[in-house]
């Protein structure tokens, strides 16, 4: 084993020297760099959450409700020599002048944070500082963004409610606080002691109350084991392990959304592995059989090549990782704003994982090809004619697919997932490559048409069909991809915005109290606007279905997890809103309704609620309980008001309500929301526009890093064709020397070798444009019930940037066929 060991590594050398390697290893840098870019970033944002934990928490232990916290809880901790801290958090409309915005208050009391700091800045972008206090009685310090929106400077003052406070400092980082991702509204921070003379908190209110503590660790699990039996239905204790559920759960989605795309391009990396050791293995026939003749055993061949293959894995692995480590600081630069804090270095973890990769990727892909080399008989020294047989299909098979088993498992860290993707990828590359091929068979008849660089290149590609259509397949993947995320994503959110009616609602506003409403529907007509309809809404939270409590371990579903932990906004109606349709069961009379609930089918279907199932809900300490008497469908991109829940007149009636309403306004009617906000200071007004512009902007981001990512699937795809090119040289060689002699010019050969791969690249870019538009349709009219039409730009940027791109990389991998004269080639041959 030392001997083959040594050999293996110095005739490594000799062989890279030789260039027979270079496409393969190619193949596995752009399979390492894929996975890498993606696992250094993931790995760099879980060091940043396990590092800063306790910030994200901004202490130790938290107790959260819509409702004021006991006080027992705080006299306990302080029993307990524990420190505390507390803060309210809402959303709320502030005022500057005749300019008003949303923003997102908090009033926090004196220590806060209990762990990590704060950082301010004396003035707008100016130099920042850590700061353990909090603004002072009559302060405010905001963000920058708001400050920009409201064209305003530190030293001036705003409105907030029924106070004006006057702006002391530009608020630049709060450690309990996610990134760009989560925040509604720019952030505006106020001492809690003003927080009632702002007149902002009335019944009904949208109200977060967090309690905080902090403090040894032993004192803090046991005040954890005390509160946790004190704990009422609203309220939610959290621990270090539980900050930032929803940020934490969104980066993992994001890490196992981007890991198995980067697959993709492993896949294809793979394809490339698989065809560029074909070729070595029948360049190493020869080599093989002398080694044979000069005493070396089949085990000793087969332990050189094969060591020679995982050296080369480790060689190739190194230098990936080398550009997955780069490549990543792209990624963390398009997903910044994602994060409130600068992210740590990586650990060595995706080192390893790197490493993994490109061993088993090389071996997965490579090794059934090398195998055939140790079966090379040593009469070949005399026989030309014998050489390695063909590997076994089911083993070139069956050894992928494990490959690509393991690598998905493995990055997914789920088998049901990972089998759905291994099974949708080999249907998807089934078809892809059907495709591909049928297309490269409807050439054969245009073979005999055109100039004859055109047939020449049609020729070449109907001669190695099978070779072809795996080119084509992978090209065709690469770009369907860019053009689902870069065309028709924006085509499908163009249709929905389209979709929307001349005057659909673009405002909501909410915390409106009963005695709030007419005047405010006067306000809208003396404005000329039309006199808006406001709904009740009620807070309320499932606690029981069928007499049996609800509890969020006794579902699966994440979804349901959430929706049973949270308070519903409930409301009741005697008639069907717009846009609302009986879908199971009957409507109420409205004359003389029966009590009973009304349960959107979306909701039933997540949280398994069935016509006539007992609904218990939990509403400012009383329970109420109604059957549910019928499912309702409803339009939620109409953005009129709509509940999940409904209940008949006469079962929520006697509950604390607050009020809500959508309407249409233009910007001429800015004055009118503020001297609303002026004269019912408590109503918050939500700006649809401004708040489907951030989604916008969250999916643009979110996008260009997916197509980041897929530019490696690109990379793998032209690795493919050149992979393909360098196994074909030879015979490329001996086809280019033949029309030399009979007379073509250099320039009609390169000319045939051009529209060959310009001809693939076009074919590539039409398979991709068909697949990219069939998914198109396929979410328009299926998920998103939208009409879709299909974009002609799309077809054009697939068919035209697929002969182009293609045709350059064809282009540049096999101009070396022309270098070598056809006599020499001739006489090579001969």
């Amino acid at each position: 084993m030392n001997r083959a060991l040594r050999y293996s590594w110095i005739s490594l050398g000799r062989e890279w020297r030789a260039g027979e390697l270079r496409i393969l290893a190619l193949a596995l840098v752009i399979a390492v760099a894929a996975v890498t870019s993606v696992s250094f970033f993931t790995d760099r944002v879980q060091r940043a959450m396990s590092l800063q934990a306790t910030e994200l928490l901004g202490a130790d232990l938290s107790i959260t409700s819509p409702q004021p916290i006991p006080g027992e809880f705080a006299r306990e901790a302080r029993e307990r020599d524990l420190d505390t801290a507390r803060y309210v958090s809402f959303p709320s409309v502030v005022v500057a002048g005749d300019d008003s915005e949303l923003a997102e208050l908090k009033a926090v009391s004196d220590g806060w944070p209990l762990r990590g700091t704060a950082r301010v800045s004396e003035a707008l972008f100016g130099e920042e500082r850590e700061t353990r206090s909090v603004p002072g009685s009559g302060e405010a310090w905001v963000e920058a963004r708001l400050l920009q929106l409201l064209e305003l400077s530190v030293g001036d003052s705003l409105e907030v409610g029924e106070i004006s406070l006057s702006i002391t400092r530009v608020l630049t980082y709060e450690p309990d606080r996610g990134g760009d991702l989560f925040q509604l509204a720019p952030r505006l921070m106020l001492n809690v002691e003003d927080l009632e003379a702002t007149g902002l908190i009335v019944p009904g209110s949208r109200v977060n109350h967090r309690f905080l503590v902090a403090g040894d660790e032993a004192a803090i699990n046991r005040y954890r084991e005390w509160a946790s039996a004190e704990l009422a239905e609203n309220q939610r204790l959290e621990t270090v392990a539980d900050a930032q559920p929803a940020l934490r759960n969104a980066i993992a989605r994001g890490e196992q959304f981007l890991s198995l795309a980067a697959l993709v391009a492993v896949l294809l990396a793979g394809g490339a592995v698989a065809v560029a050791a074909r070729h070595y293995s029948d360049r190493q026939s020869d080599t093989s059989a002398v080694m044979r003749c000069l005493g070396a055993s089949r085990r000793f061949v087969l332990q050189v090549f094969t060591l020679r293959l995982l050296w080369l894995a480790l060689l190739a692995s190194t230098v990936g990782l080398v550009l997955g480590f780069a490549a990543q600081g792209v990624l963390a630069w398009l997903l910044s704003g994602w994060f409130a804090t600068e992210l740590p270095l990586p650990s060595l973890w995706p080192v390893f994982t790197g490493m993994g990769v490109g061993l088993i990727t090389a071996l997965g892909f490579g090794l059934p090809a090398l195998l055939r080399i140790g079966q090379v008989p040593p009469l070949r020294v005399l026989r030309r004619d014998l050489g390695a047989p063909p590997p076994a299909m089911w083993l070139v098979l069956g050894l992928a697919m494990l490959t690509l088993g393991v690598l998905l498992l493995w990055q997914a860290g789920d088998v049901r997932l990972a089998g759905f993707v291994l099974g949708g990828a080999a249907v998807t590359v089934a078809v892809l490559w059907l495709a591909a091929l049928l297309l490269v068979k409807a050439l054969t008849p245009l073979r005999s048409r055109g100039g004859v660089a055109l047939r020449f290149g049609l020729a070449n590609l109907s001669r190695r069909g099978a070779l072809s259509a795996v080119q084509l397949s992978a090209f065709g993947l690469g770009i369907m991809a860019l053009l689902l995320l870069a065309l028709v994503r924006v085509d499908l959110l163009s249709e929905w915005e389209g979709s929307l009616p001349e005057g659909a609602p673009n405002h909501f506003m909410i915390n409106v109290q009963p005695d709030q409403v007419e005047p405010l529907q006067a306000l809208f007509e003396r404005h000329g606007m039309e006199r808006p309809e406001y709904y009740p809404m009620i807070r309320g939270r499932l606690s029981a279905m069928n007499d049996a409590p609800v509890r969020p371990e006794d579902y699966t579903n994440p979804r349901a997890e959430r929706l049973v932990t949270r308070e519903f906004n409930l409301s009741f109606a005697g008639d069907l809103q717009p846009g609302n349709r009986v879908v199971a069961g009957q409507w109420w009379d409205p004359e003389d309704p029966e009590p009973g609930f009304s349960v959107e089918e979306g909701l039933a279907e997540t949280l398994g609620i069935e016509l006539g199932d007992v609904l218990e809900f939990s509403i400012a300490g009383e329970r109420v309980r109604a059957p549910v008497t019928n499912l309702r469908g409803v339009e939620w991109d109409s953005f009129n008001v709509n509940f999940f829940v409904l209940s008949s007149p006469g079962v929520l009636e006697d509950f604390p309500a607050t009020y809500i309403t959508s309407f249409h306004m233009d910007e001429a009617g800015q004055r009118m929301l503020t001297e609303a906000v002026r004269q019912f200071p408590s109503i918050t007004v939500l700006d649809v526009r401004a708040l489907m512009q951030q989604v916008r902007d969250i999916i643009d981001r979110a996008s260009l890093a997916v197509e980041y990512v897929f530019l490696f699937t690109l990379a793998a795809g032209v690795t493919v064709l050149f992979a393909a090119i360098h196994a074909t040289r030879d015979l490329r060689r001996r086809e280019s020397a033949v029309l030399r002699t009979l007379g073509a010019s250099r320039k009609q050969v390169l000319a045939g070798l051009l529209a060959e791969f310009m001809v693939m690249g076009a074919l590539a870019g039409l398979l991709a444009s068909a697949g990219a538009s069939a998914v198109g349709i396929v979410l328009a009219r299926e998920i998103f019930d939208l009409p879709y039409t299909v974009n002609p730009v799309l077809w054009l940027a697939g068919v035209g940037g697929g002969a182009l791109g293609v045709g350059l990389a064809g282009w540049l991998g096999a101009r070396s066929v022309l270098r070598q004269p056809p006599l020499l080639t001739l006489r090579q041959v001969g």
